[in-house]
């Protein structure tokens, strides 16, 4: 396989701050967004149901082309694509600060999720080429993850500020000179990478994927307003069956399919996608119901909002640099287990909460859900990473970016559906989800444990990745 010549002006510190620039972007309009819903509502006239596809209509391209997009970045160059990505996400965040319409909104986001699919993959790909030793690939990913951490800390608080100083759209303009910054920093100091010439891409795989996600989200989304035996609903979720039950068999039976279903033989990836969808399936629906939460029936401003979720990000950064450092002298396991034991211990907490709850109770389960998920995500990512081919890294962290994101998509539908219906059905209705998410994630400690081997990832810092690919490490 050939492995292109990468530029004498190669940096990796300088592709780290550009890939760690891309996941700040895709992180960032998940927390602004909600902290946003409440003034988005009243701009233009739309419901809880029109809210839900707002953060979902991202999420669901987002997750839907996350495969291909890996694909594309075996076949074409990471570095390429990653650009490429980048720039969608930049003009239809130009588009989403301009739009007057909550349809005009959406079609924004859906552009923002395909760029943001583009850029995740190759993100990945390009620091796997640009740090090839374990020890220190873990601890470029912890950093990786940790500004993505310090997105989501930020986000809420920068985006209240703006939100109330500036207006809603002023927190899609946030990401233009970002945008900016970190196409210049990939096209002068980002390796080449390796390439796959031949790499074909599974359309009929594709269009099977989307219809199946589509129809999964259009079936949690409509059901809080609709119901669950709607016919629409029901129409949903038996497109989800059909067209997931054909993408298994197109996988299964295609010659390049995106999915090759050979990846899950390894239980690393099998048990860190499982993890990655039950992490997102929590957070984000924790994020989508918290917002309205505070905002509907504790009267807090945009501002206040993104302040009350500092206590579960304010840690992140510096949780997920503790989970490097974890994963590179004792491997996966270990943060993953803590992290998600933790996680599941503040949601199952949060759930006694009510209009008359006290801040000062919230605060304490607010920080161990945001330190427990700190843990696990780089954890879970790094034992991807080790344990893929060199040569298929872009669609192996495709898959684990595609699980996590239909994690998110399931979360916010399952959360916005059991509150949706007023602020009589907001409070009862965030207590079950909230529980749901603490038992996911208690399911995802006890699977790690079992699955997940011990020292997985080397301590040494010197040894060739081929060496943990190749299962020689153990």
């Amino acid at each position: 396989m050939p492995y292109l010549k990468p530029n004498q002006s190669t940096s990796p510190r300088l592709t780290l701050i550009a890939t760690s620039l891309g996941l700040v972007l895709v992180t960032l309009d998940v927390t602004v967004v909600n902290v946003a819903l409440e003034r988005i509502q009243a701009s233009l006239s739309t419901n809880v149901t029109g809210l839900q596809w707002i953060i979902n209509a991202y999420t669901l391209v987002f997750a839907s082309l996350l495969l291909t997009a890996g694909a594309i970045g075996d076949r074409f160059g990471a570095k390429r694509i990653f650009v490429i990505g980048f720039a969608l996400f930049t003009i239809a965040s130009l588009a989403c600060g301009m739009a007057g319409t909550i349809s005009t909104l959406i079609a924004g986001r859906i552009v923002q999720g395909v760029g943001a699919a583009l850029c995740v993959p190759a993100s990945l790909a390009l620091l796997s080429a640009s740090f090839p030793e374990a020890g220190s690939r873990a601890r470029a990913v912890s950093i990786w993850a940790g500004v993505g951490g310090l997105a989501l800390a930020a986000g809420p608080v920068v985006g209240g500020i703006m939100v109330d100083r500036f207006g809603w759209p002023s927190i899609f303009f946030l990401n233009l000179p970002l945008g900016l910054l970190g196409i210049w920093l990939t096209l002068s100091y980002a390796p080449s990478g390796s390439t796959t010439p031949n790499r074909g891409l599974d359309l009929a795989g594709q269009v099977l994927a989307i219809l199946a996600l589509g129809g999964l989200t259009l079936g949690f989304v409509e059901a809080g307003a609709l119901g669950w035996t709607h016919p629409l609903v029901l129409s949903g979720f038996t497109c989800f069956l059909v067209a997931g039950a054909l993408f298994l068999l197109a996988e299964a039976r295609g010659a390049d399919p995106m999915l090759p279903l050979s990846l899950f033989r390894s239980s690393v990836v099998s048990v860190s996608c499982i993890v990655g969808l039950l992490t997102n399936f929590a957070y984000y629906g924790l994020m989508f119901v918290l917002s309205l939460f505070f905002q509907a029936t504790k009267g807090y401003s945009p501002l206040m909002t993104g302040l009350a979720f500092l206590p579960m990000t304010a840690l992140v950064t510096v949780a997920n640099l503790i989970s490097g450092r974890l994963t590179a002298r004792f491997g996966p396991r270990l943060p993953m287990v803590i992290g998600q034991a933790l996680a599941a211990c503040g949601y199952l907490t949060l759930a006694g909460i009510d209009g008359r709850t006290s801040y000062n109770v919230i605060v304490g389960p607010l920080l161990a859900a945001g330190i427990g998920v700190a843990l696990t995500v780089p954890a879970m990512t790094t034992a991807v990473l080790a344990s893929a081919d060199r040569q298929r890294t872009g669609i192996t962290s495709g898959a684990l970016n595609a699980a996590r994101q239909i994690g998110g998509v399931i979360g916010v539908g399952v959360f916005g559906s059991l509150v949706a219906g007023g602020p009589e059905k907001l409070l009862a209705g965030m207590q079950v989800a909230l529980i749901l998410a603490g038992l996911a994630l208690g399911i995802g400690a006890i699977i790690s444990f079992v699955s997940i081997k011990v020292g997985l990832i080397t301590k040494s810092t010197s040894l060739p990745v081929e060496m943990i690919t190749k299962g020689e490490i153990n």
